[in-house]
């Protein structure tokens, strides 16, 4: 290939002043300085897509480096802040350099490649525009994730892409009926292993496995629920065999897939019955118990926190409702199926999830949180908070808190004083 070209990435400090001047509205109050300068919207955001052109031309480049942290800074951009109309009109040429970088591209660069497709899905939303995105990489991504020869990140990369790509845009059933084959046709190779003493080994093939197992979860919870009993009855009683492999990760996507399983497996049917719950429940003790020393502690705490969520969700047919803040708003997430959903979206965009939560319509309707919610220059100087402010604040709840903090580590506390 040719010389690397000097890519200067899509840096924190664009994302900034870019998210100040197009989305103010939006952004939290906190964020915003006390007497900041003004700030050239028009100029900024001809200087932003000024770079992203640059980016888009550098996908195409003969240097494989250049072309991965195109790609990369192209990523962190889409994930910072909305930019649909710039991309509606390039969407055919990232579309392009996309299938380019994953039918070419060494792993690194069909990582960022699939990534990217995901990203773009998730600005452009459900539309045509996007089938149209998905009628053109989802046979190359399907290709990748079959492929035994390719790199088991990529496949795992195009794995997960795939099955954002297919939620996101599918309109056609029978597509989504064969992406979700595609994806089983992976996971379900760990059912197949070998099994001795300590349960299903893990291989180096075992992150492909939860990839697709987790994309293929995410399907799922847009099913038809006659489709959904179909794939319920097929796995409910091979998934278990899964809490036994020694990978934390592989434990916790079969653990987490069981419960969104019974929940809606007792929202199709009310008298669901499971004929070995015993057997189960007494695995799902295990594990939210497990005080194996030969396990990292960092492990068994996440393991142990998982597990107990999961074994209520089994016995009691309970969930631990989350809250999450996003600027003035806040969503309330009380179901499997709801966190699946969320830490699909959350994994993929990363520190942006909440600037797209507070502006993105796709991902405002796919949590049913109804329109953006504008908030005008007033409305943000009543809710702001001056420094000094903050300030005292936070002292009085620092001294609080070493108060009380004092009192329960001074035995004095308990037998009183002596005179």
């Amino acid at each position: 290939g040719g010389q690397p070209r000097n890519v200067q990435p899509f840096s924190d400090e664009d994302a900034s002043i870019e998210t100040m001047s197009l989305c103010s509205g939006f952004s939290d109050p906190a964020s915003f300085t006390e007497d900041g300068p003004e700030v050239d919207e028009e100029g900024t955001q001809e200087d932003l897509e000024y770079k992203l052109k640059g980016f888009i031309d550098l996908t195409l480049d003969k240097s494989a480096k250049t072309r991965q942290a195109a790609l990369e800074s192209l990523k962190s951009a889409f994930s910072s802040k909305i930019l649909y109309e710039f991309i509606m009109e390039r969407r055919m040429t990232l579309t392009d350099s996309i299938e380019r970088c994953i039918k070419k591209g060494k792993s690194d660069e069909q990582c960022a490649a699939a990534g990217l497709a995901c990203l773009l899905c998730v600005q452009m939303g459900s539309g045509i525009e996007s089938e149209e995105i998905f009628k053109t990489l989802g046979p190359v991504l399907k290709k990748i994730v079959c492929d035994g020869t390719a790199s088991i990140q990529a496949r795992q990369a195009c794995a997960t892409c795939l099955g954002i790509c297919c939620f996101i845009v599918i309109d056609d059933i029978t597509e989504l009926y064969s992406t979700m084959e595609c994806l089983e046709n992976i996971f379900t190779k760990a059912y197949q292993r070998d099994r001795d003493t300590n349960g299903v080994s893990s291989t180096h093939n075992t992150v492909l496995h939860i990839s697709a197992l987790l994309a293929w979860t995410l399907l799922l919870t847009i099913c038809p629920m006659n489709e959904v009993k179909k794939k319920i009855e097929m796995h409910l009683h091979k998934l278990p065999n899964l809490l036994s492999c020694d990978d934390l990760n592989m434990r916790i996507a079969a653990g987490e897939t069981l419960a969104l399983l019974f929940e809606l497996a007792r929202e199709t049917d009310a008298d669901f019955f499971y004929e070995d719950m015993d057997l189960l429940t007494e695995k799902l003790r295990a594990l939210a118990t497990d005080g194996n020393k030969h396990r990292a502690k960092v492990d068994k705490r996440k393991q142990r926190s998982v597990f107990r969520d999961v074994l209520r969700a089994v016995e009691e047919r309970d969930f631990p409702t989350e809250m999450v803040k996003f600027g003035p708003e806040r969503m309330y997430i009380d179901c499997w199926v709801k966190k699946q959903t969320y830490d699909t979206f959350k994994d993929i965009l990363g520190s942006g999830m909440q600037y797209h939560l507070q502006s993105n319509d796709f991902l405002r309707n796919v949590f049913e949180l109804g329109p953006p919610v504008m908030l005008d220059a007033a409305a943000l100087k009543t809710m702001k908070i001056s420094r000094f402010e903050r300030h005292l604040y936070n002292s009085a709840a620092f001294k609080a808190r070493t108060k009380a903090r004092s009192k329960c580590r001074d035995k004095r506390a308990d037998v009183g004083e002596f005179f």
